[in-house]
């Protein structure tokens, strides 16, 4: 049980251990400058970088670089709280309601300038665009009302009410018979008595008229201007690079051949050390033999020297 408990440990240390360098391996996400200022001699340039709560300052570049004819080294990083004013163009539309239609009593319920604050904290002065302004019906009430209307049937033989209609129409409202009011046109004398022999009915009729009437007037109106905040949410980095000058190295000018005016170029004289090593290589074994030669020689005479001595 131990033998495999101690591999198990060893290979959970070795992997906490090395933990640390495979996130340290891992690059920062690079930064971008919001702008770049560089100086008239092109000595200095500076790189600003706004960065939001989330970005990381190490991803600002640091390295050296090279441009138009000079090489930066990064020689400081300014750190500075950068308040940031947001603005942008807003148009606000406002609905209200009113009584009347009235171009002028509606422009009294709408100011010439508003102050607005957008859902996401940006404040501002509107002002009302004039030729959006629109007045529409808010919606329709009905009513009943009870309506009546007489006619008059004159010169009838006598009071019954078949003469009489049990409907009428009436500016196209059809109304029924309500009541009757009988009244004696001529009268006659019978037996001393005075008899009506012509009556006049005089007939109501009633009944219900519905109208629809506006209940109000919905008013809707634009206004827009600028509106902005300042946050406080971004951090200003400058970083400034120093440059010394690239001094290029050089080439030495070739000397051009010389020529006599009309004369064809030639080509340039190449020195070859055979044209030299050769007749020296002769003249070393041309010595060599005379000096063999003169040694024998002398050599010999020194021997026939010896041997008349000895005689």
């Amino acid at each position: 049980m131990k033998r495999k408990i101690i591999p198990t440990l060893l290979a959970l240390a070795l992997t906490a251990s090395l933990a640390p360098t495979v996130l340290a391996a891992v690059p920062p996400i690079p930064c971008y400058p919001t702008s770049v200022t560089r100086s008239e001699d092109g000595a200095q340039i500076r790189k600003v970088y706004d960065l939001g709560p989330q970005e990381d300052p190490a991803g600002i570049s640091r390295s050296d670089f090279e441009q138009e004819g000079f090489h930066y080294t990064l020689t400081d990083l300014l750190k500075q709280e950068a308040p940031e004013r947001e603005e942008r163009f807003h148009t606000e539309t406002v609905t209200l309601d009113s009584k009347s239609k009235d171009m002028e009593s509606v422009l009294a319920l709408l100011p010439a300038q508003r102050e607005f604050t957008t859902e996401d904290g940006l404040t501002g002065t509107l002002s009302l665009k004039l030729d959006t302004v629109q007045v529409e019906v808010a919606g329709y009430g009905s009513s009943t009302r009870q309506v009546s209307a007489t006619r008059s049937y004159p010169n009838l033989a006598g009071q019954d009410t078949s003469y009489i209609p049990k409907e009428i129409t009436d500016s196209g409202r059809t109304l029924e018979l309500a009541s009757i009011d009988w009244r004696t046109d001529n009268t006659a004398n019978e037996d001393g008595y005075a008899v009506g022999d012509r009556f006049t009915a005089i007939a109501t009729y009633t009944g219900s008229a519905t109208s629809s009437y506006v209940k109000g007037y919905v008013v809707t109106a634009e206004y827009s201007g600028t509106v902005s905040r300042i946050a406080l949410n971004k951090v200003r980095y400058v970083a400034i690079f120093e440059g010394t000058p690239l001094v290029p190295v050089e080439p030495e000018p070739t000397p051009e051949p010389t020529q006599e005016p009309g004369q064809e170029p030639t080509a340039p004289i190449q020195f070859h050390w055979g044209y030299v090593l050769a007749p020296l290589g002769v003249i070393a074994a041309i010595g060599g033999g005379i000096g063999v030669a003169l040694f024998i020689k002398k050599r010999r005479e020194g021997g026939y020297e010896t041997e008349e001595d000895s005689q």
